[in-house]
């Protein structure tokens, strides 16, 4: 059997294709982009049209709006100020988010919004990266009262209404009691977005501008934003959500005056990326070579070991566990990892065929990135698929199962 010089076989990577390909071919997903990186090798395959109905095929270089995997990389503009000693990790995020100073907790995730009892500490930015500060997405309390004010009042991310600005989402957030005292729980989403708003008070610059000027830039990362430029428009496709019931295909954002054309009024650190499987690999293999890039430091290697090692106590594993493996009919399966680390998910137990210690996320728009520390690897998968059905989970789940076949060495 062939092998190929980066350690995957030729076969193995034959079999990669063959599945990909036969997603697409299924009718499901209408084009995909795989990137696997090993050492200074990479793979890539692009298979399929950018749209539904046909037309430009699948590049590279195409742009994809990455979803829940921003959260694994807004996450370092955060890591650059601990290294700057400019945040500490057990600081009061009350010195710069005073929004969020003399919390209120709800006695029970279900009560009204003024049936509470005062928070035992203030948050620290401990709990703002662990996602355990109070707050968070729970798709196991919705229809509770305070699921249903974090909704209303667009704290979420353009459902059913667009984010305000920063400083004003804040302002609504601080308005709303947390869900679970400080330190309790692993809540998802809301913390990362939280986290784009303290780096841009402690720095004194807009969170992308910051971002840019630490992460992206030194990392060639040069399609990566929180918007796609008129000139590069033509390389994002529709972002499609299928009928749950009929599996028909809508449109949910259409790249021509969509929510990516322009800047946004509120840059989220959880899922407002746009980027390409390249920009992504150079962000994974960083994290891998323990914070360097072509011999330039971005990241201490104590802060990326701390972003890519589970931060969960038992207690607050049991929280992820009741997102993802409790309520497989809502994830598709996606998410069973067991720990947390900063911004990311990091394997505790072995539940497929990746090992322990593999660390990154998965994104609702059909996005999955992950580096692998064990095996040295990293794999990009990215589609216009969003997960409202299941297509996409599966293709992500197939492309990691044979990801993990094609290793030869």
């Amino acid at each position: 059997m062939g092998t190929h010089k980066n350690g995957f076989s030729e076969a193995g990577l034959r079999k990669v294709r063959d599945v990909l390909t036969r997603h697409v071919e299924s009718g499901a997903i209408p084009g995909v982009v795989a990137l696997l990186g090993r050492g200074h090798e990479t793979h890539v395959e692009a298979i399929g049209t950018m749209r539904h109905e046909g037309g430009a095929p699948m590049a590279r270089d195409t742009i994809f709006r990455m979803a829940s995997t921003s959260k694994p990389v807004t996450v370092a503009a955060a890591m650059v100020l601990l290294d700057e000693c400019r945040l500490r990790l057990d600081d009061l995020v009350e010195t710069w988010l005073p929004e969020l100073a003399n919390r209120q907790v709800l006695k029970r995730i279900d009560s009204p919004l003024d049936d509470t009892v005062p928070a035992r500490r203030p948050i620290t930015v401990r709990d703002v990266l662990t996602s355990t500060f109070g707050l968070g997405m729970d798709i196991t309390a919705l229809g509770t009262p305070i699921m249903t004010a974090i909704i209303e009042n667009g704290l979420t991310p353009d459902l059913p209404q667009p984010m305000p600005e920063p400083d004003e989402w804040l302002r609504r957030l601080g308005t709303l009691p947390l869900m679970n005292q400080p330190g309790e729980r692993w809540q998802y989403q809301i913390a990362s977005d939280v986290l784009g708003v303290l780096v841009a008070r402690v720095t004194g610059q807009p969170f992308e501008t910051f971002l840019r000027e630490r992460v992206f830039g030194p990392l060639g990362m040069e399609d990566t934003g929180f918007h796609v430029p008129a000139g590069k428009i033509d390389r994002l496709p529709p972002l499609y959500a299928p009928d749950p019931q009929t599996g028909e295909f809508h449109v949910w954002d259409e790249p021509a005056d969509g929510r990516w054309s322009k800047p946004p009024a509120f840059p989220g650190g959880g899922g407002g990326l746009a980027s390409t499987v390249d920009d992504f690999h150079a962000y994974f293999r960083m994290l891998l070579n323990h914070g360097t890039h072509d011999g330039e430091r971005i990241l201490s290697r104590p802060a990326v070991q701390l972003m890519t090692t589970n931060r969960l106590t038992a207690e607050q594993t049991a929280a992820r566990e009741a997102l993802a493996r409790d309520n497989v009919h809502l994830s598709h399966g996606q998410g069973q990892h067991g720990g947390w680390g900063f911004g990311m998910a990091v394997r505790t137990y072995r539940g497929d065929y990746a090992p322990v210690g593999q660390f990154g996320w998965d994104g609702g728009s059909g996005t999955s990135t992950y580096a692998d520390p064990v095996n040295g690897i990293t794999g990009l998968l990215l589609t216009q698929v969003g997960m409202t059905v299941p297509s996409s989970a599966r293709l992500i789940h197939d492309f990691w199962t044979t990801v993990y076949q094609a290793l030869d060495a």
